[in-house]
C-alpha cells in the first residue's frame, strides 16, 4: 500500500515542479521572446511561413482565428479520410489491410481532427501503418497545437492583447513545444523498449503447440505513443492502447506517459501568470485544479485499493480491484493514469475503465463533465478561465460592485459566451444523444451490462466525446460489424464536432470582446480576483455549475451503483 501512494506522490510532485519552468517557456514562445531553439527553428519557420503565405505580424479578429481554424481542420479532415480510404493500395501497408466503412472512417476522421481520438477499431487490424502514421500521426499534432493555439488566443484576449495569427500560433506550437519534446521522448520509450518499426507482424509458434503460428503485430509505435500522449490524444497504435506492453512496457514507460499528458495543461495556467503579469493569481489557480484533482485521485486510489466487497467476502480479506488491470501496474498506478487520462482529455488507457469501482466511476465521469482538471490542450485553461468569468459575474452580483476581471467589465455579452459555454453547450451534446441512445437499448445502445453501469457506459461515451477525450468505459457494441456500430458511429460525430467547435468559436469570440474592452482603473471597490477568498468562491461556481449539472446522470449511474454494491447486488 504504501509504494503505491509514495509512487503517486512522487509522480504529482514531479510534474508541478515542471509546471513554472515549462510555463515560462511556453510563454516566451507565445511572447516572441528568444528562446535556446531560436538558431534552428527561425529559419525552418520562416521557410513554413513562406510556403503558407503566413504573415506573421497579421492580427485576426475572434472570427478570423474561429475561419482559419474551420478551413484549416476541414483540408486536413479531408487528407485524413482520402488515406483511410484509401489505404488498401497506398505504400506502409504490410499485412495488406483494405479500407474500413465509410461510417468508420468518418468517425475517425471527425475523432482525429478534434483531438478526441476516439477509436471503434482495433488499429493493429484496421489500419495500416501509412493511415496511421501520415494521418492520425500527422493529426496528433496538428489538433493538439489547435487546442493551444485557441488557448493561448484566449489569454491574448483576457489579457487585453490582440488574439494573434492562428497559423504562427500553430506552427510555434508544433516547432516549439510539441515536436522537439516528442522526439526526445520518443528516443526515451525506445531505449526503454518501445518498438519502432516498419516491419511487418512476427509469426511465432506458440509455446503450447509449436505446430501452431501466431502473428504478433508491431510498428513505428514509439514515436506515435509519445505525441499520443504529450498532445492529449490518446488513440492507441493498438486496440488495448498503452495497456498493451508494446506501448506501455514497464513502469518507466509508465511514468513518462502520465507526466507528458499533464505537462503541457498544468504549465499552461503558469503561462497566464506570465502574460497577465500576476503569478500569484495563477498559482492560487493552480492550486485549486490541484487541490480538486488530488481529491478525485484520492477517492479512485482508495476504491480501487478497497476492491469490490463481493469478491472480498469470498476471498475473506480486503484485496485491491485488479480486474481489468495489468500487474505491472496495478492499483496505484491504473488509478492514477485513469484519473489523469480523464482530467486532462487525454484518453489514453492502461486499464479498463469500464472494471472501476462505482466510486471510481463517478471521478473518470465527474472529469469529462469539468473539462478543467486540468482540461484540455490549451483549451482546458480556456474553459478554466470561462468559469472564473461567471465567478466574477456571480461574486459582483453577491457584493454590489460591478463585475470586473483583470481591470475590463464583464458586461452582459461576456456572460452571455461563458454562460452558453459552460450551461449549454456540453449537457447538449452529451445528454441528447445519450438520452436517445437509452431509449432505444437493444436496437442503439448495444449495452453488455443493463442497469445503473449501462446508464453509465452509455453517458461516458458521448461526455467521452463531447469532451475531446476518447476514452471509453467499453462494453458496448460501438464498432463494426455489430449493428449498433452505424449508431455509435454517427451519433458521436455530433458530440466530437459540437463539444470541439461551437466551444472554440465561442471562446475566441469571449476572447475577442474582452481584448476590445477599455482598462479601468483599480479603486477600492474592485473586486480582487487574486485571493484566496475568490479562488475558492470559483471551486464553489465550478462544482455548482459543473458538477450540479449533470448530477441526476451521475445520481443514476455511479452512485446507485455503489448503493447497489453495498448492499450486496
Amino acid at each position: 500500500m504504501f509504494q503505491g501512494w509514495l509512487q503517486i506522490a512522487l509522480t504529482i510532485a514531479l510534474f508541478v515542479a515542471l509546471a513554472p519552468t515549462f510555463g515560462g517557456y511556453m510563454a516566451q514562445v507565445y511572447l516572441g521572446q528568444k528562446t535556446l531553439l531560436d538558431p534552428v527553428l527561425v529559419p525552418v519557420e520562416g521557410m513554413l511561413y513562406s510556403l503558407t503565405g503566413t504573415e506573421k505580424k497579421e492580427e485576426m479578429t475572434g472570427w478570423q482565428y474561429a475561419r482559419a481554424i474551420l478551413y484549416s481542420n476541414l483540408a486536413m479532415g479531408l487528407l485524413i479520410f482520402f488515406l483511410i480510404m484509401n489505404q488498401g493500395w497506398l505504400p506502409l501497408n504490410p499485412t495488406g489491410l483494405g479500407a474500413p466503412t465509410w461510417d468508420t472512417a468518418l468517425h475517425t476522421t471527425i475523432s482525429f481532427i478534434t483531438n478526441t481520438n476516439q477509436q471503434h477499431y482495433s488499429g493493429e487490424t484496421t489500419l495500416s501503418y501509412g493511415s496511421q502514421i501520415l494521418g492520425l500521426g500527422y493529426h496528433m499534432f496538428t489538433s493538439a497545437a489547435t487546442g493551444l493555439a485557441v488557448g493561448i488566443a484566449f489569454i491574448r484576449g483576457l489579457t487585453g492583447r490582440p488574439l494573434g495569427n492562428f497559423y504562427v500560433d500553430l506552427i510555434r506550437s508544433i516547432t516549439r513545444i510539441l515536436l522537439p519534446i516528442s522526439i526526445v521522448g520518443a528516443v526515451a520509450l525506445m531505449l526503454l523498449g518501445v518498438p519502432e518499426t516498419l516491419a511487418g507482424p512476427v509469426v511465432v509458434p506458440t509455446l503450447e503447440d509449436p505446430a501452431v503460428s501466431q502473428a504478433i503485430a508491431r510498428g513505428p509505435v514509439a514515436h506515435f505513443e509519445i505525441i499520443k500522449q504529450l498532445g492529449e490524444n490518446g488513440g492507441g497504435f493498438f486496440a488495448i492502447n498503452s495497456a498493451h506492453p508494446f506501448e506501455n512496457p514497464n513502469p518507466a514507460t509508465n511514468l513518462i506517459q502520465i507526466v507528458a499528458m499533464v505537462v503541457i495543461p498544468s504549465a499552461f495556467i503558469y503561462t497566464y501568470g506570465v502574460f497577465a503579469n500576476s503569478r500569484r493569481q495563477a498559482w492560487l489557480i493552480y492550486g485549486m485544479v490541484l487541490t480538486i484533482y488530488l481529491l478525485f485521485v484520492t477517492l479512485t486510489a482508495i476504491s480501487e485499493y478497497q476492491g469490490n466487497p463481493a469478491v472480498n467476502a469470498l476471498l475473506g480479506n480486503v484485496q485491491p480491484n485488479l480486474e481489468g488491470k495489468e500487474v505491472r501496474f496495478g492499483w496505484a498506478q491504473s488509478a492514477l493514469f485513469a484519473t489523469t487520462t480523464t482530467g486532462t482529455m487525454c484518453g489514453a488507457v492502461n486499464s479498463l475503465h469500464d472494471s472501476f469501482m462505482p466510486l471510481g466511476g463517478f471521478v473518470l465521469l465527474s472529469n469529462l463533465f469539468l473539462q478543467i482538471i486540468w482540461g484540455g490542450q490549451g483549451t482546458g485553461t480556456a474553459y478554466l478561465f470561462a468559469y472564473l468569468i461567471l465567478a466574477v459575474f456571480v461574486t459582483g452580483l453577491m457584493v454590489g460592485r460591478t463585475p470586473e476581471f483583470l481591470g475590463r467589465k464583464i458586461e452582459k455579452r461576456e456572460v452571455v459566451l461563458a454562460s452558453f459555454l459552460i450551461l449549454l453547450v456540453h449537457p447538449i451534446t452529451i445528454l441528447i444523444p445519450g438520452a436517445i441512445a437509452l431509449a432505444f437499448p437493444e436496437q442503439l445502445a448495444g449495452i453488455s451490462n443493463p442497469g445503473f453501469h449501462g446508464l453509465s457506459q452509455v453517458i461516458y461515451e458521448y461526455a467521452s466525446a463531447a469532451a475531446n477525450n476518447g476514452s471509453g468505459f467499453e462494453g458496448l457494441a460501438d464498432s463494426q460489424p455489430a449493428s449498433t456500430g452505424l449508431w455509435w458511429n454517427l451519433s458521436t460525430c455530433f458530440s466530437l464536432l459540437g463539444g470541439r467547435y461551437i466551444p472554440t468559436i465561442a471562446l475566441l469570440l469571449l476572447a475577442d470582446s474582452l481584448s476590445r474592452k477599455q482598462p479601468v482603473p483599480m479603486t477600492v471597490g474592485t473586486l480582487r480576483t487574486d485571493t484566496f477568498l475568490f479562488t475558492g468562491v470559483t471551486a464553489g461556481v465550478v462544482l455548482i455549475l459543473g458538477a450540479l449539472t449533470f448530477f441526476p446522470v451521475l445520481a443514476l449511474g455511479p452512485i446507485a451503483e455503489a448503493f447497489q454494491m453495498a448492499k450486496g447486488g
